[in-house]
């Protein structure tokens, strides 16, 4: 893969889902959408959908990582580092492209919070946040559920019959069914619904930081604040699970 297939593969599939994810939780909060208050399990499928169309769009080009942690892990795992710093400048630059793009889509709504007296923040459509507000069990949180999404899919990628390519011992033109984006699409619900309760689930530090920087310039109405001082756990606990991860995955696999 070239540099600037990789680059804008990040980009494109990134972008895509942050727009799916910051769309639906601008979804489930404003007012005057009318799917206000549908709830966690719509956000966490929300977010699965993203995953499932930003990674098959951007596979082509550059594999669909669409995630610094998932990139750290692969790197681990190979041993090849010199394409991380690409892959993570992509990821970002595509994760503040899809803030912007969710922005515009609900920017009506975003733009009625000046006339709602009890208005929420919106900083939670753009980024994640603690419900108890304890940096050490926050960070383990984002460390075991990133865990969670980049061993297995480390480990979809060694299953014949599910990756895309070539199965092994098979002749040539038998490719394997190609549905591993599917299923790490699928364990992003599953990690959503089971270990996002406390942390709102980063597993992403792309995910949280570009949408962050984006909620901090954007003139949205009764925004509230872009919480700095809690934005560094989303971004260590993530890049930590990924690391730790990959060296998991070599020792057991």
């Amino acid at each position: 893969m070239s540099n600037s297939d990789i680059f804008l593969g990040e980009v494109i599939g990134t972008a895509i889902l942050i727009l799916f994810g910051a769309g639906v939780c601008a979804a489930v909060t404003l007012h005057h959408s009318k799917a206000r208050a549908a709830g966690w399990v719509v956000i966490a499928f929300g977010w699965g959908f993203g995953v499932l169309a930003g990674a098959y769009t951007a596979a082509p080009l550059s594999g669909g990582h669409l995630n610094p942690a998932v990139t750290v892990g692969l790197a681990v795992d190979t041993g090849e580092w010199g394409k991380v710093p690409l892959y993570i400048l992509a990821q970002m630059v595509g994760a503040v492209l899809g803030a912007v793009l969710a922005y515009l889509v609900y920017f009506a709504q975003f733009q009625a919070n000046a006339n709602i007296a009890d208005a929420q923040p919106t900083l939670g459509i753009f980024a994640t946040g603690p419900e108890i507000r304890k940096p050490w069990a926050n960070i383990l949180t984002e460390v075991i559920a990133t865990i969670g999404l980049v061993l297995p899919l480390l480990a979809f990628g060694r299953n014949d019959g599910i990756g895309i390519g070539q199965i092994p011992g098979e002749d040539a033109g038998i490719y394997g069914s190609g549905i591993s984006i599917l299923l790490v699409s699928l364990l992003v619900v599953g990690i959503g619904l089971s270990l996002g309760g406390p942390t709102g689930y980063a597993i992403n530090p792309a995910r949280d930081l570009g949408p962050r920087i984006v909620h901090a310039v954007l003139p949205i109405p009764n925004k509230g604040t872009s919480d700095w001082g809690y934005a560094w756990v989303p971004v260590a606990g993530p890049i930590i699970g990924g690391l730790l991860a990959g060296v998991i995955f070599n020792a057991a696999f």
